[in-house]
């Protein structure tokens, strides 16, 4: 009945065009086609963050929501004081927007993902409303946003188990370089134990992945960069896990309406190229906790609808060495001060980034070498899905 009464009046753009097909409009087909809604939300949040991310900007600066600088003395560092930050908004107006236009909202790995984003962009955002405005430079209490990612980690764990068990559709994830799939039902057996191990798998790949997009928000462009290469990589493995002939050749686990994250993902990576425009070297804007850990909710919501979870070591290099510097740091320096009385360290200063620029290495030069190195790792994680 004419698409169900063209699904009450939504505004997604995909049931105006499926009405208008089955209206006869010549042409109006081509949105049936994933390929070319993801083309449209790509383009849209780029131009979305272009055009409207200027005026966020200026309202930003009308707010006086200017970045607190610590002195950590390094080069230029002071010199962006007063830089607008809480700029992630662009970011995830940029994700949702087209999303919302172009991809099924009945979907509900759709679903998972913007609820991911704005659920870490809105803990991101107390933390920055503290940081600015209440001028305490910790922001929100560690244990907070602990408990605000656990949540998520429930949610996003709860929700993909229960609708494979309403499927019928084990839970299992694919494995890097081997043909062999994890089967958590393998691992704990028995009738419905499968999600006693799942459950904290999927709580720890949130919370890992979401604290090392915050942590590489260090420097102009860096986590916006690399989110967007990344953002690429899962966009190819999310097509070829939603395509039943693509999935069965590459011998990965075919996951049904999983090619819809192929349009967040290129909402997502449009949003972060959009956003550069401005965080560039030199930022006239930053994303602060708002975007970096909006951007690292959605990344790990992907990797895990998709099931590509346990390759995010590889694909996420940059991010994990970055977390893994400042783990060592901090242990490092623990045990030695406890074992000698005086506290040493094994870089110059963490996270990563910040020791390349204690050794006098330009931000621009960091931020370039840092996504050069992410694009090797997506082709080395996309290489170890073709071997296998």
């Amino acid at each position: 009945m004419g698409t169900e009464r063209f699904k009450e009046h939504s505004i997604m753009l995909y049931y105006l065009f499926k009405y208008l097909d089955e209206m006869g409009i010549s042409g109006a087909g081509v949105f049936n086609f994933i390929s070319f809604r993801a083309s449209l939300a790509g383009i849209s949040a780029l131009l979305f963050a272009l055009i409207a991310g200027k005026r966020i900007i200026e309202y930003l600066q009308k707010l006086q929501i200017g970045e607190t600088i610590r002195d950590l003395g390094l080069e230029g560092q002071l010199q962006k004081k007063g830089t607008p930050t809480m700029g992630g908004v662009i970011i995830i107006l940029a994700i949702i927007l087209p999303t919302l236009l172009f991809a099924k909202l009945e979907n509900i790995y759709v679903i998972i993902m913007l609820i991911s984003t704005v659920w870490m962009g809105m803990i991101g955002g107390i933390d920055d409303y503290i940081k600015v405005f209440k001028k305490n430079k910790e922001g929100m209490k560690a244990t907070t946003k602990l408990i605000g990612q656990l949540c998520l980690g429930i949610v996003i764990a709860a929700t993909i188990d229960y609708t494979h068990s309403a499927n019928h559709i084990p839970l299992e994830t694919n494995l890097p370089i081997t043909k062999l799939r994890l089967n958590y039902s393998d691992i704990l057996p028995g009738d419905g134990n499968a999600w006693l191990l799942f459950i904290p798998v999927i709580i720890f790949i949130v919370m890992a992945l979401t604290n090392a997009v915050n942590l590489t928000d260090g420097i102009d462009g860096l986590a916006a960069g690399t989110t967007a290469i990344v953002g690429a990589g899962l966009g190819i493995l999310a097509y070829a896990t939603g395509n039943v002939k693509v999935a069965s050749y590459l011998n990965i686990i075919y996951v049904p309406n999983s090619g819809e994250v192929v349009i967040f993902l290129a909402a997502l990576i449009g949003a972060c190229l959009g956003f550069l425009w401005y965080n560039g070297f030199p930022a006239q804007v930053f994303m602060g906790d708002t975007g970096s850990m909006a951007l690292g909710g959605a990344l790990a919501a992907v990797a895990i609808i998709i099931k590509m979870e346990l390759l995010l070591p590889i694909l996420c290099g940059i991010f994990f060495a970055e977390s893994l510097s400042v783990i060592l740091q901090v242990s490092y320096f623990k045990y030695t001060r406890k074992k000698h009385g005086e506290g040493r360290r094994i870089f110059l200063m963490s996270p990563l980034h910040h020791h390349y620029q204690k050794k006098g290495m330009p931000e621009s030069k960091i931020t370039l070498r840092f996504w050069l190195i992410t694009v090797i790792l997506v082709l080395a994680t996309l290489a170890l899905i073709k071997l296998r």
